[in-house]
């Protein structure tokens, strides 16, 4: 693949998860669409650590992947506890972390 192309599907990835960050008010939604926007990060990295023959950017990608699934685990334990105590799926509707 060029690296236009992967740039281009990289772009494409990013933008579907801001608008589905913006637009849903799913909190699972949300949480997938920030997925998704780290999963297009590490396509850009990975695209120019091959082009520059670098292996610092794949290193980089794997440490971002453990983030991102740290951040998964810890966004879906406080939405379970959250929707144990209130049945709401509407993100707007969530006034508990309010301090």
């Amino acid at each position: 693949m060029l690296l236009g192309q992967s740039l281009a599907v990289s772009a494409v990835l990013f933008a579907l998860g801001g608008v589905g960050v913006v637009v849903r008010r799913n909190a699972l939604i949300v949480l997938m669409s920030i997925e998704l926007m780290l999963n297009a990060v590490n396509l850009t990295l990975i695209t120019f650590a091959r082009q520059l023959h670098n292996v610092e950017g794949q290193l980089f990608a794997l440490m971002t992947m453990v983030v991102a699934a740290a951040e998964a685990v810890v966004g879906l334990a406080v939405l379970v506890d959250i929707f144990r105590v209130r049945d709401v799926e509407d993100i707007d509707e969530l006034s508990e972390l309010r301090g």
